[in-house]
């Protein structure tokens, strides 16, 4: 048999055998084999060397167009094949779009940052603005700006975490204030700002004391600012957290920063103020601290005391949100349980 006759059975036999295969693998076999070095096509073409100059270029030619034969038939085959897996996955993994979709769950803002910016969406329509600053505080600011200089009873209060001997967790956001006052021109107009942020204190962690806090501080300095416009302030934030109906007292007490100081009381909304379990029978429920600026603070900034005044208030949001929705547990707030964060979902606004 001459060796055309011979590559002509191979490429015969060989699409024969690629068109019957049923598998990806199987057809990859075929294909080594066939056109592989060690391939039957090889084997043949050994025997060139008995051919005659004239006949070897017409053998070779031939050789070629064999294989690109049974390369083209591969290439069809595997079309074939994948169309045909593709068909079978269709089948078995159909999906039923007519089927309801899954919802996609959503977060919501935290209950204490739904309070924070309750707030601050009241104090910025009253034309206050608001002021941020660093948790890492200095001494400086944190407290001796604030007229608690060293050694004071005071700091005994804030006893918080040291990072050096003048770096430390803020204890309040009372330095946005002094930091504020340094820069504010009131040849431009007053100073009315709020500062929410996180404070920290070294407190024992318990129902209702944490190591770490939400804290609103306010201030306002201008000419002729009364206890009157404080009073008047803080009355409509009550009755804006609180409810309409809300009532507020004011008791004298005693903060390094303010003089006269005042604890505020708010009337009890659970009884009314007939006395209750909430308000331990007394009708009042205390809410925050303020104050008229002390002048030391202000002659701390370089603020003349003669000719400016204000007044300052401290609130925690984590006690309001605990008084307005019951809750007993500070440290709910902080431990991330989905069970009590979603009992305070926010409707989009």
């Amino acid at each position: 048999m001459s060796l055309k006759d011979q590559l002509e059975q191979l490429r015969q036999k060989g699409v024969q055998d690629i068109n019957e295969t049923d598998s990806q693998k199987q057809l990859n076999e075929i294909r080594v084999k066939l056109l592989g070095k060690k391939g039957p096509i090889t084997e043949v073409l050994r025997g060139m060397k008995d051919l005659t100059p004239d006949e070897r270029p017409k053998v070779g030619a031939f050789a070629n167009e064999i294989k690109q034969d049974i390369a083209q038939a591969v290439e069809t085959r595997l079309t074939e094949l994948n169309k045909v897996a593709l068909q079978h996955r269709l089948q078995h993994e159909t999906i039923d779009v007519t089927l309801p979709g899954q919802p996609v769950k959503t977060g919501t803002p935290h209950i204490l940052n739904q309070m924070i910016d309750d707030i601050e969406e009241l104090f910025v329509g009253l034309g206050y603005q608001v002021i941020d600053g660093p948790e890492v505080e200095t001494d400086h600011y944190n407290f001796e700006m604030m007229n608690i200089p060293k050694n004071h009873p005071a700091r005994d209060m804030q006893d918080t975490f040291y990072i050096t001997n003048e770096l430390l967790m803020r204890t309040q956001t009372s330095p946005n204030q002094a930091r504020t006052l340094e820069k504010h021109d009131f040849s431009k107009g007053p100073l009315k700002m709020i500062s929410p942020g996180r404070v920290y204190r070294r407190d024992n962690d318990d129902a209702t004391h944490s190591h770490q806090f939400t804290q609103i501080e306010g201030l306002v300095i201008d000419k002729h600012v009364t206890m009157a416009d404080l009073k008047g302030t803080l009355e409509v934030l009550a009755k804006h957290v609180f409810g309409e109906e809300r009532k507020i007292r004011l008791r004298p007490s005693y903060f390094p920063f303010t003089e006269p100081s005042i604890e505020v009381d708010i009337s009890c909304f659970a009884c009314g103020g007939s006395g209750c379990k909430v308000c331990k029978y007394t009708g009042w429920i205390e809410v925050l601290g303020a104050g008229m600026v002390h002048p030391n603070v202000l002659k701390n900034v370089g603020v003349d005391p003669d000719v400016y005044g204000g007044f300052a208030f401290g609130l925690g949001p984590d006690r309001f949100a605990m008084l307005k929705y019951g809750i007993n547990d500070i440290r709910q707030f902080y431990q991330n349980d989905l069970r009590f964060l979603h009992q305070f979902q926010q409707e989009a606004k």
